[in-house]
């Protein structure tokens, strides 16, 4: 349903894996628009810049790590 069945970590950050598992998964994709668009924003509001930056890693973090962790724990 997610990656293809045993794709490695490095293979799950290859954009077109990445764009496959988002397109099957409509609903985490919206969340992770969500996440991305508002955890920098957040981050702003409760500590300034430093928030901001922290924000905008971790929601990238996120959007690269969430296929691989999905696909774990699916398996």
């Amino acid at each position: 349903m997610g990656l293809q069945h045993g794709a490695s970590f490095t293979d799950s950050l290859k954009g077109e894996e990445r764009k496959r598992f988002y397109e099957r998964n409509r609903p985490i994709a919206v969340w992770m628009i969500v996440i991305v668009l508002l955890l920098p924003i957040v981050g702003a509001f409760v500590s300034g810049l430093s928030g901001t930056a922290l924000g905008v890693a971790i929601s990238v973090l996120a959007y690269y790590l969430t296929p691989y962790v999905v696909d774990k724990v699916r398996a």
